[in-house]
């Protein structure tokens, strides 16, 4: 099985494909109201889990380092929702998806960085108040530069799940003509 690239997909490229492809998880992202909550969901745990972790590192809070393997579960799981609801659509090599696949993952990069540039331009904006208002903001370097790395690195997975589209309701026979198929559309 090839790609248009003409490179062929190896064992880990169809493994890959089979599980991100698993239907188990359809009724978690099966409309956009619950692929929305499902990205809010990741949002607050990511958020909580950064705090947890800042507190852990930065204030050497012990409490913060059991909360925040607490919250490594949950977040897993909403993270593995999200890659579902995408079919993997980040998660994939580039020769694993097909032409609409590849021109949806440039578009929800082009997305994110589109969003990413605000949520910089509101940290400086932020930075700068502060440092105009007065108080020693020396502290809070690492926290803000964490926290902006954080949101960088997982603002392609949350524009992936918020605009993800809704599939349409294969029968059974489309099902066996996709797995024949596979993810290039080609035996």
């Amino acid at each position: 099985m090839t790609t248009s690239d003409h490179r062929p997909l190896t064992n880990y490229d169809r493994r890959m494909y089979r599980l991100m492809n698993r239907r188990e998880a359809a009724p978690f992202h099966a409309t956009a109201a619950r692929r929305r909550t499902w990205v809010v969901v990741h949002i607050v745990l990511t958020a909580v889990s950064v705090v947890a972790w800042l507190c852990a590192v930065v204030g050497d809070q012990r409490w913060a380092t059991w909360t925040m393997l607490g919250l490594l579960l949950p977040w897993c799981f909403a993270t593995g929702v999200i890659n579902s609801s995408t079919r993997g659509l980040l998660e994939l090599r580039v020769r694993a998806l097909d032409e609409r696949q590849r021109a949806e993952r440039i578009r929800v990069a082009a997305l994110a960085h589109r969003a990413m540039l605000w949520v910089l331009l509101a940290a400086t904006i932020g930075a700068g108040g502060a440092a105009v208002a007065g108080p020693q903001i020396k502290g809070l370097v690492f926290p803000a530069l964490f926290s902006v790395f954080v949101v960088h690195w997982l603002m392609p997975l949350w524009v992936a799940g918020l605009t993800a589209r809704d599939e349409p309701d294969l029968d059974d026979d489309d099902d066996a003509v996709v797995e024949a198929w596979g993810p290039t559309g080609a035996a």
